[in-house]
């Protein structure tokens, strides 16, 4: 995958790029802060195990970038890595929406608690949006976990609206 770079001009020293699977390890922190927010807001049991949920994580990250399906943005401040999005690629169209023959899903993002409120999941969004431009593709879907009330409002800001609701029933739940 051809790198395509932009650094923002205005002096914050924040620099997006589009990675390969050399920078996933580079994401663990940033994966392992967003699982324990995760934890702590979601309605449903999230997998217990952190080194489990990473190791999960970076396999199916690295399988859809070497597959072509997928591009990651790294968000790196001062040389410091502050956020990542993850976007696959889909096929379509869509049974149900109106999707042209490619979508795509904005599977991760994530800004490191420091730099929350610092413009930089709004500016991995605008990168997602200006790959997608140069891809053809107009089309994205957006998941946000139940509870995480802030990252709602920054997609809705973006035009993001609710599609679905997604239920889930997870082991002993299931018993209920």
């Amino acid at each position: 995958m051809t790198e395509r770079a932009s650094a923002r001009n205005d002096g914050s020293g924040l620099c997006l790029s589009i990675a390969g699977v050399e920078r996933i390890d580079d994401l663990e922190p940033l994966w392992l802060a967003l699982h324990r927010h995760h934890r702590e807001v979601a309605a449903v049991p999230v997998q217990a195990d952190d080194g489990l949920s990473w190791e999960l994580c970076r396999a199916n990250y690295r399988r859809h970038i070497e597959a072509g399906d997928g591009f990651l943005i790294m968000a790196d401040r001062h040389g410091i890595t502050t956020g990542y999005t993850m976007v696959l690629l889909r096929a379509g169209p869509d049974d149900t929406y109106p999707f042209t023959d490619r979508f795509a899903e904005v599977l991760t993002l994530v800004v490191s608690p420091a730099e929350r409120g610092r413009g930089v999941g709004s500016a991995l969004l605008d990168a997602v949006d200006a790959e997608l431009a140069v891809r053809g593709i107009s089309d994205q879907v957006i998941s946000v976990m139940a509870g995480n009330a802030a990252a709602q409002r920054l997609y809705e800001r973006r035009g993001f609206v609710p599609g679905e609701i997604l239920l889930f029933r997870v082991g002993a739940q299931a018993a209920r």
